[in-house]
């Protein structure tokens, strides 16, 4: 099962110069729950705004530069050499950037988003999720706190059995 995990904003935002817009301690927390003891892929856009490879996971890099290196990283060059070398875990985690998850939506079973319930200014979005290809199956909502500044939800979409 391969899965796309994002937070995105109520306008499909993702980041800006190749960062978060915002901070939310509850959905980094269960990123790392959900993703640790597998594989992780990215781009190299995403691999660097990390600045270093994520701990307890196996981290695939994906860029069209044939000479770059990452310590601690697998490098490829497509979204299929990266799932080819991910072969191994039974549910790796592709983590962005935009391009990466518009390739992905083609391929992955399982979205797993965080959606913050608020809009941002913003230069990377999220693909339009096509309800004829995914049904919602989960959703748990959370308001705003002292540590997380804006409301969210925790939502799980699965790929129709039709659309496999």
């Amino acid at each position: 099962m391969i899965t796309i995990i994002a937070a995105i904003a109520n306008n499909n935002a993702l980041g800006k110069d190749n960062k978060l817009i915002w901070h939310l301690p509850a959905d980094l927390k269960r990123f790392k729950q959900v993703t640790s003891k597998h594989h992780v892929i990215m781009g190299r856009k995403t691999y660097e705004s990390l600045g270093r490879p994520l701990p307890n996971r196996v981290n695939i890099v994906i860029t069209r530069n044939k000479k770059y290196k990452a310590e601690g990283c697998v490098i490829v060059h497509s979204l299929a050499e990266a799932i080819e070398a991910a072969k191994a875990d039974e549910n790796p985690f592709i983590l962005g950037g935009a391009e990466i998850y518009k390739q992905a939506l083609e391929v992955a079973d399982k979205l797993d988003l965080t959606f913050v319930h608020h809009t941002f200014d913003a230069d990377a979005f999220f693909p339009e999720i096509d309800m004829q290809v995914w049904e919602e199956s989960s959703r748990e909502f959370y308001n705003a706190d002292e540590k997380n500044e804006y409301a969210f939800s925790f939502v799980t979409f699965l790929r129709k059995k039709n659309e496999a």
